[in-house]
C-alpha cells in the first residue's frame, strides 16, 4: 500500500464519516445506528485477524488496552451519533480537529510529558477562542445547537482520554489486534444499553441510511483505522498532522454541498481560528526555530515548518 493512497484515503474517510453519520440516523433512533456500525466493524476485524493470522493477545495489559479502547468508543460514539441530530455534520469534524491539542494537554497531565512549549500553548488558546465562537454561534442553528456541540465536545474529550490511557498502558499489540478488541467490547457495550433502554428496530430504514451504516461500518471504523496507523508507521508526523487542517474544511464544504447545512460567518470565523490554533500547535516551534536559525544564517537556510 502506497503512503499517497492511504493519505487520500484518511482524508476521504475523515471528510465523509461525519456526513455519513448523520445520514444513518435518518428514520432510526441513533442508538440502532451506531450499534449496526459497530457491528458491521467488529464482525469485519475479526475476519481480518483471522485471514491475515494476526494474533490477539489476551495477557492483563491487552485486556486492559481493550477495555480502554472500547470504553473510548463506546462513549465517545453514542454522545456523538445523539449530537450529530441537531448540528450541521461538518461541526463534528471541527469539534475533532482539536483532537491534537487536547490529547496534548493530557499528555501533559496524565503521562508528564513535558512538550507543551509556549507556541502549542498559544496554539490550545487559540482553539479554546476559536470552539467559543462556534459554541456562541450554536443558538443560531437550532434550539438544541448547543446542547449537540457539548455532546460532540464530550466525545472528543472521551475519545483523546483513551487514546492517551491506552499509551499509558503501553500493551504489546498491534494496530488490528487492538482495534478488533476494542470494537468488540464496543459493540457488547451498545448491544446492553439497547436492551435495557427496550430500543426497537426501526419499521423501515432508508436506502441512504442503510448505504451509510455499512460504509461506516467498513470503510469508517475498520479500514480508516487500519489507514491511519499505517501513516503514523510510515510517514512523517507532520504531514499525517495536516490531515487535521483539511478535514474540517472539506467537511463543511461537504455538508453544505450534499446535505444543505448552512455554514455562516460564526462557524467560518470559529472554525478559522481553530485551524490557525492547530498550525501553531503542530508547526509553531518548528517555524520559530527556523526564524531564529535563518535569522543567523539567512543565506544558507531552508524552512522547516
Amino acid at each position: 500500500m502506497s503512503v499517497p493512497a492511504s493519505y487520500i484515503g484518511v482524508i476521504i474517510i475523515w471528510t465523509t464519516t461525519p456526513l455519513a453519520i448523520k445520514w444513518s440516523g435518518e428514520g432510526s433512533h441513533f442508538l440502532f445506528a451506531v450499534t449496526a456500525r459497530m457491528f458491521i466493524a467488529a464482525v469485519l476485524s475479526l475476519v481480518m485477524l483471522r485471514a491475515t493470522r494476526t494474533p490477539l493477545p489476551w495477557h492483563k495489559k491487552a485486556r486492559e488496552n481493550y477495555l480502554v479502547i472500547g470504553l473510548g468508543i463506546y462513549g465517545a460514539m453514542t454522545l456523538v451519533y445523539w449530537g450529530a441530530q441537531f448540528i450541521p455534520s461538518g461541526l463534528i469534524s471541527v469539534i475533532f480537529g482539536l483532537g491534537p491539542i487536547t490529547t496534548g494537554l493530557l499528555a501533559a497531565l496524565l503521562l508528564g510529558e513535558r512538550n507543551l512549549t509556549p507556541a502549542k500553548l498559544l496554539g490550545m488558546v487559540l482553539g479554546l477562542i476559536g470552539l467559543a465562537i462556534v459554541f456562541g454561534n450554536g443558538t443560531t442553528l437550532d434550539h438544541q445547537a448547543g446542547l449537540g456541540i457539548a455532546a460532540i465536545l464530550t466525545a472528543m474529550l472521551i475519545h483523546c482520554t483513551s487514546a492517551v490511557w491506552v499509551k499509558r498502558i503501553a500493551a504489546d499489540v498491534t494496530a488490528l489486534a487492538s482495534t478488533a478488541g476494542g470494537v468488540t467490547v464496543a459493540t457488547f457495550l451498545l448491544q446492553t444499553t439497547w436492551i435495557a433502554l427496550d430500543t426497537r428496530l426501526p419499521d423501515q430504514v432508508t436506502a441512504r441510511a442503510l448505504w451509510s451504516i455499512v460504509y461506516l461500518g467498513l470503510a469508517g471504523s475498520v479500514l480508516g483505522f487500519s489507514l491511519y496507523y499505517y501513516l503514523l508507521k510510515h510517514a512523517e508526523a507532520t504531514k499525517v498532522a495536516l490531515i487535521t487542517l483539511v478535514t474540517p474544511v472539506s467537511a463543511l464544504l461537504l455538508g453544505s454541498w450534499l446535505n444543505g447545512e448552512t455554514i455562516t460567518f460564526g462557524i467560518v470565523l470559529g472554525t478559522t481560528v481553530i485551524l490557525i490554533g492547530l498550525m501553531l500547535f503542530q508547526f509553531g516551534e518548528g517555524c520559530l526555530r527556523w526564524l531564529k536559525h535563518s535569522a543567523l544564517k539567512p543565506s544558507r537556510s531552508e524552512p522547516h515548518c
